[in-house]
């Protein structure tokens, strides 16, 4: 693509826009370590948001996130940089590239209108990164490809361009092409020759980088004749998706196409998500003020990424369900935002970034916010009015205040103390709501205790705070186990959680062990008798029962029968019988889990006129059912899940065998689109409480699966001798 005239934001004030038509929302997308974070610092270099320093005036940087990540030296949350480029404000999302914190990735793709794929040319494309393009190219979402890493000794553009080819352009090889070719320098004592310049295809124009700036030149004959069969295959690509049907034919007919007109038809295809062109980038050098193809970068968001106008209209209703017709991109239509990240700021409060989708957001403004849908995330529906508070523009951890954010536009709202990530904001007396979009499940849990009084006293607020900014994680009050868990995505993402209820709440919590929730029945039919006498002077106690108990079949509960005849137990203690053997089955009668599954028959008894109570038989009940379990085999029951497990077609091997290992039984598969193959399988549930872990190693982090109860199943009795012995010394 062409040059343009350099119109740089100027660094420090907030970036405002008028008409959706002048913004560009692009996400960021790529493996940890690809150069995301690296890329979005060039780019604020070279559009002046930032100084030759890396900042502000008021001493801000675009890496200035997160205390949290400058300690893990990982992006961990999805954070906004706006910039400017030719009276373009350019909203930059910028996402984690780590498997644990794929939700700050769909945030990052929900606020965006178009999506710039990080690949570094020393590392290549991961599977992940695969998944991604998979999903937006199903949704139709504009994309692009940036190589980095290019000063790497073992980089080669060239070949990354062919992977990229390859990977991204299965359907379409035509589609995913290079628009520049690197011009490269004099190599060092490695051999490795630095990339200093772009040789452009469309425009055979040179753009040189060497001096620090940006210098345009005619190519010579020899840079010329490098371009010649890459520019025609990019030149054929781009007219293979021209909405001028006539103009292959003119080109294949030896016509000289103009340059602007295949510009136009490049942006147009790129904007509707059917051409992919491949660029490059590298950071600038010490005093540099521009980094290698950022001028070039930037034209392409500005020129060929789609507006906000652009996108298709927003799909709402009623907070109650009923139809609302659909919303579109206009400053003037009725309020529909959208709050795609919250956190908290130890000054200002709980601050939540917004994606404006209709109509104009005002500071002071009291908006309708309403939740729905999440309730199995711990979050509960709510409808609420609340009064924004200051609007404001990020750039790292700076806020830079707004008077108003238009449709299309992304700004950070301070003290709405009921929102939450997901929510839909919209104006009180028309209040909407928007579909939350797809979230992972949470499928690794970490059991937590309060390490002292003090933080069992704040536990609580903590994590209410800790669920309501991040939906991909789940929080469980246990009623059987009695265990406070946190459902994570992965260690990272658990040791996040932990780090940040340290911090930002105060709150000091211990790992447990995760506990599944086990039960016990009786192998074989039993016996037992209840006896509690005892006389200390005054009113005694006296109650006998006989009971027999005998297996059910899976899922019946505990039935009480009573067969006593004669009022050997008087009608009024009958009740009492029943409720002691039910209490002593709820606390178990081996190992301490919930007795399950069995009929209790009431035979015979003796009672006194005198010393007998309620009590006396409740205790007797319960003395009976502990008396027969000592003269039977009790079963432990282990809780079995349902796992769907899809995987690419490669990795369906090491998945069956892996399953298998693991006590799993493999009951069917079946094709989940192409290349991925859906496993069905029955497993413990004792053996997959790391598996959100483990499957990312066997599946080299392509694998998903999904997980639902299915029953309860006896233990094999060498793994139940294990948990009884790991019982009695937790004792």
């Amino acid at each position: 693509m062409g040059a343009t005239s350099h119109q740089a934001g100027a660094a420090g004030r907030a970036l405002t826009a008028d008409r959706p038509s002048s913004i560009r929302n692009v996400v960021l997308v790529g493996h940890s370590g690809s150069g995301k974070t690296t890329l979005v610092e060039a780019l604020a270099l070279t559009a002046g948001a930032v100084n030759r320093a890396g900042r502000v005036e008021d001493g801000a940087t675009v890496s200035d996130y997160d205390e949290i990540e400058h300690r893990r030296q990982r992006s961990v949350q999805l954070s906004l940089v706006p910039v400017e480029w030719g009276g373009i404000k350019i909203n930059i999302l910028d996402t984690p590239g780590y498997a644990d914190f794929v939700g700050e990735l769909r945030a990052g793709l929900r606020a965006a209108d178009a999506a710039l794929f990080v690949v570094s040319a020393s590392d290549g494309v991961d599977g992940a990164t695969r998944m991604v393009w998979d999903e937006c190219e199903a949704v139709g979402m504009p994309r692009a490809i940036v190589v980095t890493h290019l000063e790497a000794a073992r980089s080669d553009y060239a070949q990354m361009t062919t992977v990229c080819g390859e990977i991204f352009g299965a359907e379409d090889p035509d589609a995913v092409v290079p628009l520049y070719l690197p011009l490269h320098g004099p190599a060092g004592p490695d051999g490795h020759a630095p990339v200093t310049g772009l040789l452009g295809l469309l425009s055979q124009r040179v753009y040189e980088y060497s001096s620090g700036e940006r210098v345009e030149r005619d190519p010579d004959p020899a840079e010329l004749a490098l371009i010649a069969d890459a520019r025609s295959r990019l030149i054929e690509g781009i007219i293979a998706e021209s909405e001028d049907e006539g103009l292959m034919d003119r080109y294949l007919g030896g016509e000289d196409i103009d340059v602007k007109t295949l510009v136009d038809d490049l942006e147009r295809a790129v904007a509707c998500g059917t051409f992919h062109p491949v660029l490059m980038a590298a950071p600038a050098t010490d005093g540099a003020r521009q980094g290698l193809g950022t001028v070039e970068l930037l034209e392409l968001v500005t020129g060929g990424f789609p507006t906000p106008l652009e996108r298709a209209a927003v799909a709402v209703t009623r907070p109650d369900g009923s139809a609302r017709p659909d919303v579109t991109c206009d400053p003037a239509g009725p309020l529909v935002a959208e709050v795609v990240k919250t956190s908290s700021d130890p000054y200002v409060g709980r601050v939540s970034l917004v994606r404006v989708f209709s109509g104009t957001l005002k500071a002071e403004d009291t908006v309708h916010v309403s939740g729905h849908g999440l309730a199995d995330r711990g979050h509960e529906d709510h409808d609420v009015d609340e009064r924004i508070g200051t609007l404001t523009g990020p750039f790292g951890k700076q806020q830079r205040v707004l008077t108003r954010c238009i449709a299309g536009d992304l700004a950070c709202v301070a003290k709405l103390t009921r929102a939450e990530t997901g929510d839909t904001l919209s104006a009180k007396d028309d209040p909407l709501l928007m579909e939350p979009w797809t979230m992972p499940d949470p499928l690794l849990p970490l059991a937590i205790e309060a390490h002292s009084k003090a933080d069992e006293d704040k536990l609580s607020q903590g994590l209410a705070r800790l669920v309501a900014e991040d939906p991909t994680m789940r929080l469980e009050q246990n009623p059987h186990t009695h265990q406070v868990v946190l459902w994570c995505l992965g260690e990272a993402h658990q040791d996040v959680a932990l780090e940040r209820l340290r911090t930002r709440y105060g709150v000091q919590v211990d790992p447990v062990p995760h506990k599944v929730s086990l039960r016990e029945t009786f192998a074989a039919k039993a016996a037992g008798r209840g006896r509690h006498v005892k006389q200390s002077g005054g009113h005694g106690q006296f109650a006998i029962c006989e009971i027999e108990v005998e297996p059910l079949p899976p899922g019946s509960g505990i039935e009480f029968v009573d067969k006593v005849v004669g009022g050997s137990v008087p009608r009024q203690f009958i009740p009492s019988v029943e409720k002691g053997v039910r209490g002593q089955a709820a606390r178990g009668v081996a190992a301490g889990y919930p007795l399950v599954d069995v009929r209790i028959t009431l035979l015979d008894g003796k009672a006194h006129s005198v010393d007998s109570s309620d009590a006396a038989f409740q205790t007797a009940g319960a003395l009976a059912l502990r008396e027969a379990a000592a003269e039977a085999r009790i079963d432990l029951l282990e809780p079995v899940a349902e796992l769907a497990v899809l995987v690419p077609d490669e990795y369906v091997g090491p998945v069956m065998s892996d399953l298998a290992g693991r006590r799993g039984r493999v009951v069917g598969t079946d094709q989940a689109g192409p290349g991925r193959t859906r496993v069905r399988a029955e497993i413990p549930e004792i053996e997959i409480g790391r598996y959100a872990v483990e499957l990312r190693s066997v599946s080299h982090g392509t694998g998903r699966f999904a997980r639902a109860y299915a029953r309860h199943e006896p233990m094999p009795p060498q793994i139940a001798d294990k948990v009884r012995e790991q019982t009695e010394k937790g004792s």
